[in-house]
């Protein structure tokens, strides 16, 4: 692996429910500080349902000693709601703010004083100028609500043109969708770095369920030896692990500018990665 010290190197985190989830992720943010992570990210709900966690889980990881990077979403918020928001993070310490659009939850019709990202981006730095580095999303193998390829990349240059500093990619299994869409962002003149969201395979059932409801493509050779093993839990982690460090390392030499390991609030397969990655 080649020398990392210009790449960014995360994890990301969703709100625990119970008070052993609490336990648990106490326990993942010891290990995963071993690694030195730039920054450990933390979800947030549809419509905010997960506020109250969010904030409580980003104060628990800067407890630790790590940046914190809550995100928020702006559907089915109001401009108040997410200035609250935002200078409750501020009081906090937070520097870094992952602005995302969210969906529009179940039985709401109105989304609110905001329809896209970009919107919620620009009222950030209006708010707030540049105390935060702002995230948003990228999907190289497109939003499942977008009408285009052309579409996608449209709303994205106009993310980045709001004021995004950085942006983190939904999860993908296949190098060269990455590799186009940044082609492609560079040809409407978007330079922002463009960091691979990375979901190790340890679950084929919950993986197939995740990837159906947001657009991820699995390749049809990882479902197929995947499929194949059936209920052989070794196997299938053996093989995703496998599958995962390959694609890591050709983002790498592809000069991604770091990666995003969407770390499902456990350390191992992260930290198993990152090792083999020889990430420190």
């Amino acid at each position: 692996m080649a020398n990392n010290t210009n790449h960014s190197f995360s994890c990301e985190f969703f709100p625990p429910k119970t008070d052993k989830g609490k336990e648990n992720i106490n326990a993942t943010i010891v290990e995963l500080k071993k690694l030195n992570p730039d920054y450990i990210s933390c979800t947030y709900g549809a419509g905010g349902t997960t506020q109250d966690g969010t904030f409580d889980t980003i104060q628990t990881i800067m407890q630790h000693g790590i940046n914190a990077a809550p995100h928020i979403t702006c559907i089915g918020s109001s401009k108040e709601k997410i200035s609250g928001l935002l200078q409750q993070y501020k009081d906090a310490g937070v520097s870094r703010i992952v602005a995302l659009r969210g969906d529009l939850p179940e039985g709401m019709e109105d989304p609110g004083e905001f329809h896209f990202a970009n919107e919620l981006v620009d009222y950030i730095r209006k708010e707030t100028g540049d105390h935060f580095m702002i995230e948003v999303a990228a999907y190289p193998e497109m939003h499942p609500q977008s009408n285009s390829m052309q579409d996608e990349l449209i709303h994205f240059a106009q993310k980045a043109q709001a004021g995004a500093d950085t942006a983190i990619t939904q999860y993908f299994y296949n190098a060269d969708a990455w590799v186009r869409f940044v082609e492609d962002c560079q040809r409407l003149d978007v330079t922002i770095p463009i960091v691979p969201g990375i979901m190790p395979i340890t679950n084929y059932t919950q993986l197939a369920r995740f990837s159906a409801s947001c657009g991820t493509e699995i390749p049809r050779w990882i479902t197929t030896r995947l499929e194949g093993y059936g209920d052989d839990l070794d196997s299938i982690r053996d093989f995703g692990f496998d599958v995962t460090l390959q694609l890591c390392e050709q983002l790498i030499d592809a000069g991604a500018p770091g990666l995003h390991f969407y770390s499902m609030n456990r350390a191992e397969p992260t930290v198993k990665l990152w090792h083999e990655l020889n990430l420190g």
